[in-house]
């Protein structure tokens, strides 16, 4: 087991965070740590105010249950810090652990791994706060939310660094695949065709980037509830009359939201012109993700009010 002991840095940190805490009337302290925490300390610094411990191994929070501090594993322990605590985030919203807007103080290991070195302080903006745990849960009767989370930021990461220097716009149908398999029709040479199941499993980072090359071609990505990618490549077969979206979307976007209410999965679409990211479910755009040309942020947790306390 590894351990995180509270050093004299982390205790001052933290302490620094429960005090920003009170005075911007935040409305939780999130700690990502990189081992098991002594938790008895732990709690003593916390005071009663309320602190979410995030973690990439369950096993770094045993024995959380024994106090009042709330847990979150995020199991992303080859991702960047921010996609980590983004993850966090939405995780503890789904858990009912924090409210969609809230204002959190985050502790994290921004430039050394070894310690806890940077404050944050993270508003969920006024798009999160309409998406409720309720409608992520919504989201996840069809699609685990683990796999969205994926194919999320597999679409974001396409949105933000394109290809070759080039754009890339592309879409992919997640849940509900024998359906939207049913609903479309091959464009033409599938190239994932033949694979064996595992190697065509999102959760496998040498098949996400595998599928940005193929998202250069024309198509839609039909992925199963469990991260199998079913199919590349497919047109999606779908009248769009019943559809109501913003002006200036394209027949992407259109054939995104019209196979979303055809059927049960979740589209999601990559604007080729500026990278933007629409979640669709049941014909409407659910959440809205702005590209970004550095670290990868959701556009509703606003990474760029983040203040770090080494500054």
């Amino acid at each position: 087991m590894k351990y995180q002991k509270l050093s004299s840095q982390f205790t001052e940190f933290l302490k620094l965070a429960i005090r920003m805490l009170e005075i911007a009337e935040a409305d939780a302290v999130l700690i990502f740590v990189d081992g098991q925490p002594e938790w008895d300390k732990l709690k003593a610094v916390a005071d009663n105010h309320k602190v979410i411990v995030a973690a990439d191994r369950q096993e770094f929070l045993e024995g959380i249950d024994e106090t009042d501090l709330h847990g979150v594993v995020v199991e992303l322990e080859e991702s960047p810090i921010l996609e980590k605590l983004m993850h966090a985030l939405v995780e503890a919203v789904a858990n009912d652990q924090l409210s969609t807007g809230a204002k959190v103080v985050a502790l994290y290991s921004g430039f050394d791994e070894e310690r806890i070195d940077t404050i944050s302080f993270i508003r969920l903006d006024e798009r999160l706060g309409r998406l409720t745990s309720r409608d992520l849960r919504k989201l996840e009767t069809s699609v685990p939310l683990e796999t969205l989370k994926i194919v999320v930021d597999l679409a974001v990461e396409i949105g933000r660094e394109g290809r070759e220097g080039k754009p890339v716009g592309t879409c992919f149908v997640v849940g509900d695949h024998r359906k939207v398999l049913g609903n479309s029709a091959p464009s033409g040479f599938d190239p994932l065709k033949g694979y064996a199941k595992k190697d065509r499993n999102i959760a496998d980072r040498s098949v996400r980037e595998n599928l940005k090359e193929i998202a250069q071609l024309d198509g839609a990505f039909v992925v199963a509830a469990d991260g199998t990618v079913e199919a590349a490549g497919r047109m999606l077969d779908v009248t769009s009359a019943s559809v109501t979206l913003s002006k200036g979307l394209g027949a992407r976007h259109w054939a995104a939201a019209a196979i979303s209410k055809k059927t049960k999965g979740i589209s999601i679409a990559v604007s080729e012109s500026n990278g933007t990211v629409r979640l669709f479910q049941e014909g409407e755009v659910v959440l809205r993700i702005e590209p970004s040309r550095r670290a990868m942020k959701w556009k509703d947790l606003d990474f760029d009010n983040i203040q770090s306390a080494n500054d």
